[in-house]
């Protein structure tokens, strides 16, 4: 189905066996199964650095480290576009890519510290970033991936919560900054309801301050969740796995903190398409679920 011969993946820390997102990499595997994505991993990737990649190494030191990443597809995978399913990584891989586009000193010292491990990357000439999404959207096409649900997602209610990292700096191709509709489109595509006028699609989960600052990282998920709730939904999906465990494992903090008695599941997109197409409550990695998601377990068991 997909447009293109294969993509150069980059998983990234969170998606790989045994990581906090292995659940995420599982569901993602199933779902390239379905949609006959081909992936080659790239290996010897590292990480892309993400927060603490800003924290005072300097931006040569952080850039290098996804020019690294480039550097390699291009090397063992050549012009196939590099595509990453975590919203920190592509970031970090565009930002890479368009520092050294734009800025010659930023490249030039990027080229000084890729020589000492014999590697180069050039201006022009490098593979594009894409995040997993634009894949599924420009190349596989939401009509396509409606066409071809076999266990349509009936009778579930589901607020997309896209989260900032997806959508800012870069976004997604055609979508609003402030309202964008892939996700709920997706989710339609899958034959469930998404939420409409979900009023948080786009609100931050807190990242990372969630550990330095969890008061004020339960604040931000509480409003997150309730807005969910709100619009009656029966569970959230997200594309970043930041998002996804921030929103479900925290709930039981924030139950203890504000009498709440929040306890809806928190599932990834490619969990929804994988049990759309047929694939088993296992391989759509519903295992992995701090909590279950129920509704679709019996959809994927039936």
């Amino acid at each position: 189905m997909a447009k293109k011969e294969f993509y150069s993946f980059y998983p990234g820390c969170s998606s790989q066996p045994k990581a906090s997102a292995d659940n995420f990499l599982r569901s993602s595997n199933a779902m390239c199964d379905a949609l006959d994505i081909k992936l080659k991993e790239i290996d010897d990737w590292n990480c892309c650095g993400a927060s603490i990649g800003y924290a005072g190494g300097g931006e040569v030191p952080r850039l290098s480290l996804s020019a690294r990443n480039i550097a390699l597809s291009q090397q063992q995978n050549g012009d196939a576009d590099i595509v990453a399913p975590c919203a920190a990584c592509w970031i970090a891989t565009r930002e890479a890519q368009e520092r050294v586009e734009h800025n010659p000193k930023v490249g030039e010292g990027i080229n000084a510290a890729l020589a000492e491990i014999g590697l180069k990357v050039e201006s022009g000439k490098m593979p594009q970033a894409r995040h997993m999404v634009e894949v599924l959207v420009e190349d596989i096409g939401l009509d396509t991936i409606a066409k071809g649900v076999t266990k349509p997602l009936e009778g579930v209610k589901i607020a997309g919560y896209v989260g900032c990292q997806t959508n800012r700096p870069f976004g997604i191709a055609g979508e609003s900054f402030e309202n964008p509709l892939y996700l709920d489109h997706m989710i339609e595509a899958c034959g469930a309801q998404a939420v409409d006028k979900y009023e948080k699609k786009v609100a931050c989960c807190s990242g990372a301050l969630m550990f330095s600052e969890p008061e004020k990282g339960h604040a931000l998920v509480k409003d997150i969740i309730e807005a969910a709730y709100d619009g009656g939904a029966d569970m959230i999906v997200t594309p970043c796995q930041l998002c996804q465990m921030n929103v479900e494992s925290y709930q039981s903090n924030i139950n203890k903190t504000y009498g709440t008695k929040f306890n809806i599941p928190v599932v990834y997109y490619s969990q929804l398409i994988a049990v759309a197409y047929g694939k088993s409550s296992q391989e759509a990695a519903l295992d992995g679920q701090i909590i279950r998601a129920g509704k679709l377990e019996d959809i994927a068991n039936k």
